[in-house]
């Protein structure tokens, strides 16, 4: 007699079903395949976007909920202004945010990632953002390299915070 085989398991449905919104690596936004142009639904939705307990993404709005396709993340900085003061007021690395919104960089979480894209978290925000290409370049002006400790760093107030490489994280 042979044995009987299990019947599969039922999957999860949530995990099956492909979002309709997507988020590419550099930030452009997707409505089933088509890109979202319009500014101002593309910077309405980034103000309901949460993460849930799993890491995955989703716009939340009152009681909806809808989960996003992420290919990175969703935060991509456009462009950095570092804000030097001549005065007792500290310096700081303010990120112009893919939704129009400055906020400031915490200088002590910059890393490289894969294919060497850099990330930071976001003061205001609370998650890690990917600078654009043109961001990076805006930020790598100011980054300098030691070669006793064979790493790369931003000096800001007087510390320098060194940018750990992904397997560091």
């Amino acid at each position: 007699m042979r044995p009987t085989k299990e019947p599969d398991a039922m999957p999860d449905i949530r995990h099956d079903i492909r979002p309709d919104i997507r988020i590419d690596k550099e930030g452009i936004w997707y409505y089933r395949g088509m890109e979202m142009f319009r500014k101002d639904i593309v910077h309405m939705l980034y103000q309901h976007v949460k993460q849930d307990p799993d890491g995955r993404y989703l716009i939340e709005k009152g009681e909806d909920r809808v989960y996003l396709d992420v290919e990175d993340t969703p935060y991509v900085v456009k462009s950095v202004l570092f804000r030097i003061t001549d005065s007792q007021e500290k310096d700081v690395i303010n990120l112009l945010m893919p939704d129009d919104r400055m906020d400031e960089l915490d200088p002590a979480t910059l890393r490289i990632g894969a294919d060497n894209a850099l990330y930071g978290v976001v003061v205001g925000f609370g998650v890690e953002a990917r600078f654009a290409r043109s961001s990076y370049y805006q930020l790598a002006k100011y980054i300098e390299f030691e070669a006793g400790r064979n790493e790369f760093y931003i000096c800001l107030n007087g510390c320098r915070y060194y940018i750990r490489k992904k397997e560091d994280v």
